[in-house]
């Protein structure tokens, strides 16, 4: 029997571009990318090291960012990311008749039963409560602080998660 191969979805505000921190935005531009001709200075903060760890896992880094397949052509080159899946994410922003997070339905919709991490830095509790409730397979929805982001320690505990699907 063939396992298929985690998921590891992946946002950009506050996640791999963290915000709030000193020097740094006070938030994301609404969660949407500007034109990538517009000089983005903080751009500068995304850690390049991230994308060969992350890629190290064993997953399949799928987008899970309001950036949707802008994502490929600004955040990509500057992490070491070749250029990924999208996820099918409805509207940004759009409000859930339940209060869960805009992704949340979707990300359990595209995992379809295969294991998947969620890295994000907007994950709730009714978030972890309808994953836990509808997603038959496991899951790690692993939530960082906005103003650090995604660290090498996070992709340490991601891959510490991912050994353990193994045995």
């Amino acid at each position: 029997m063939t396992v298929a191969r985690p998921l590891l979805f992946l946002d950009v505000d506050g996640t791999l571009l963290p915000f709030g921190g000193p020097g740094m935005l006070p938030q994301p531009r609404d969660g949407k990318p500007e034109d990538p001709d517009t000089p983005r200075p903080e751009l500068d903060f995304i850690d390049p090291a991230l994308g060969p760890l992350l890629l190290g896992l064993g997953c399949d880094v799928v987008w899970a960012t309001a950036w949707m397949g802008d994502a490929n052509e600004v955040i990509a080159p500057r992490v070491g990311l070749p250029e990924l899946s999208v996820a099918d994410l409805p509207p940004y922003g759009e409000h859930d008749p339940n209060s869960l997070g805009w992704k949340t339905r979707a990300l359990v919709q595209v995992a379809a039963g295969r294991p998947f991490v969620w890295v994000d830095d907007v994950i709730t509790e009714m978030d972890r409560r309808f994953v836990e409730l509808e997603h038959p397979g496991p899951a790690l929805l692993f939530q960082v602080e906005p103003s650090v982001g995604l660290t090498a320690d996070g992709v340490a505990e991601i891959a510490t998660w991912l050994l353990g699907l193994e045995s």
